[in-house]
């Protein structure tokens, strides 16, 4: 109880305010952080390693005799964090140091320079454009971007910076075209790049399942926060996959209901 009073007394801001700024200062990198790593593969990695620490370090605080553990957590666990951290969270921390970088971005509204109701067409016509692809029997991979920058994967396609329509997204995955092997990544309401090579997902089943458009939209939204539309090219069937779980055989009324509900744009604004 002596140490409870003492530490409360010591956030009193008015005997320390040193300690309310030192709070503050560390809540803020860790909202930052926490934004920086929302949707990513890092999310159930830190938490694991979150629940292995704190199940250690309360063992080790109420039994006095774990000596054992005590010297494990001292002298083997911590240094191996701090050695495996970089390496496990790397994708995350050049992100982390990315946006960073980029000041202008941090003061963004959640659909950047995009208001709803440009967000709202871009959504409407990649909607209509899957469901046309659907009847035509024309296979498509559309990933939308959301707070996670996929500019290390457009990097790797073709520049395009052209605005979302439905004409444009069907010539580019006409068979005939030379872009339409790929994936299209659209940011805002501008198409902007086409022919990307996307990671593929490392689910077993999955790739037992699928082929490799749903393989690939797996893998990008198991390691960012992006929104990705799948069109089959062999059933035709419209997919959507979010965090790495996938819903099929949507029709483009369901399709534009859900990409509505994750861009959180309400029904009665988009109409």
């Amino acid at each position: 109880m002596e140490s409870f009073a003492d530490l409360l007394l010591r956030l009193n801001p008015f005997l320390y305010p040193s300690s309310l700024i030192d709070i503050l200062v560390v809540g803020v990198i860790f909202y930052w952080l926490t934004g920086v790593l929302q949707g990513t593969r890092a999310v159930p990695l830190i938490r694991g390693i979150g629940i292995i620490l704190v199940l250690a370090v309360l063992l080790s605080t109420f039994f006095d005799n774990l000596a054992t553990l005590d010297w494990l957590l001292r002298t083997t666990i911590q240094p191996a964090l701090i050695v495996a951290i970089p390496i496990l969270f790397q994708p995350e921390l050049r992100r982390a140091l990315e946006s960073l970088g980029r000041s202008r971005n941090l003061l963004n509204s959640p659909f950047g320079t995009t208001d709803i109701a440009e967000m709202t067409n871009t959504l409407n016509n990649v909607s209509r454009a899957a469901a046309q692809l659907s009847k035509q029997g024309i296979g498509g991979l559309i990933v939308l971007e959301r707070g996670t920058r996929l500019q290390e994967y457009a990097d790797r396609g073709v520049i395009l910076d052209a605005r979302v329509s439905v004409p444009l997204l069907l010539n580019i995955f006409h068979p005939n075209a030379p872009l339409h092997d790929m994936a299209v990544i659209i940011r805002g309401n501008r198409i902007h790049a086409a022919n990307v090579v996307l990671p593929l997902s490392e689910d077993i089943v999955g790739q037992r399942r699928y082929g490799t458009r749903h393989r690939a939209a797996k893998g990008i939204s198991e390691q960012t926060d992006a929104i990705t539309v799948v069109v089959s090219e062999e059933t035709g069937a419209i997919s959507l996959v979010v965090d790495g779980r996938m819903v099929s055989y949507l029709s483009e009324t369901r399709l534009r209901a859900m990409l509505l509900e994750l861009f959180r744009i309400k029904e009665d604004m988009a109409s």
